[in-house]
């Protein structure tokens, strides 16, 4: 079935293999990932993920084979939806979080597909989710969590950077910022004075806006646990460049702690 393009959501094509099954859904953001994704899903499915999360892939148009319908469905993907249209990570968050909400999910939990992060953490952010919180972040850095691997660079941007700035922006610390292993309320996602579903978000704005907007509003959050393990050697398995995308991410943090991305309405 093929979506037009509304306000807020990109044009998008839904295969749907199976029905709505259970009260949450974890979306996976994914282009070009080949073989990650595969074991990333081998690894939901020996950790039977698909018993409490309905799986569903958000796919930015990849060529690679990855999303072969066969492989899927032998992986227990529920749904694959497909953006036809501009953006890259924001929208294609902003196409699951619609069709999520659509569909009646009371919750969402999103993770990248690039087979880093620990998906058998799942039902963590599900018992967070039922305890009334609205914004659940994973992270590497608190106890119980793991950080393998991580680029020096990485640690140091994440720790001296990204964190502090997001958590001030915030007023509620955070450890993990740059980790989209996370999960939402419905009530979070659908309150008026949070908007996910604007245009502005073509990027990594969401992530960091969804970041800070619960806690500023009132809502509770807090962090889980999980583990993010980079690969001993080859190339480090990402979409943020080293210079540009660092800069962009950079431009969005200041503009995220100035309210760029409020609702016009909430702006003051």
């Amino acid at each position: 079935m093929i979506y037009d393009k509304q306000p807020g959501v990109p044009k998008f094509e839904c295969t749907e293999y199976s029905g709505k099954s259970k009260d949450y859904v974890l979306l996976i953001p994914i282009i070009n990932e080949g073989t990650r994704i595969h074991n990333e899903l081998q690894r939901a499915k020996d950790n039977n993920v698909s018993s409490y999360v309905d799986i569903v892939i958000c796919d930015g148009g990849s060529k690679d084979g990855c999303t072969a319908e066969e492989k899927l469905r032998s992986l227990d993907v529920n749904t694959l939806l497909v953006k036809q249209d501009t953006g890259k990570q924001g929208a294609q968050l902003r196409m699951g979080i619609w069709w999520a909400l659509e569909r009646g999910y009371k919750g969402i939990i999103t993770i990248d597909g690039n087979d880093k992060d620990s998906i058998e953490d799942v039902p963590k952010f599900i018992e967070k989710l039922e305890e009334g919180y609205d914004l659940i972040q994973g992270s590497r850095f608190i106890k119980g969590g793991h950080a393998i691997n991580t680029p020096f660079v990485r640690l140091v941007s994440v720790k001296l950077i990204h964190a502090p700035i997001i958590s001030l922006t915030a007023h509620q610390r955070f450890t993990d910022t740059t980790n989209a292993y996370r999960a939402y309320s419905r009530r979070y996602l659908e309150d008026g004075r949070v908007l996910p579903l604007r245009d502005i978000f073509m990027t990594y704005e969401l992530l960091a806006y969804l970041s800070v907007r619960a806690t500023q509003l009132g809502m509770k959050a807090c962090e889980v646990p999980v583990t993010r393990a980079y690969p001993k050697t080859g190339k480090t398995p990402t979409k943020i460049s080293f210079f540009k995308g660092n800069s962009e991410l950079m431009k969005i943090l200041l503009k995220n702690a100035f309210g760029a991305y409020k609702p016009e309405k909430e702006k003051k």
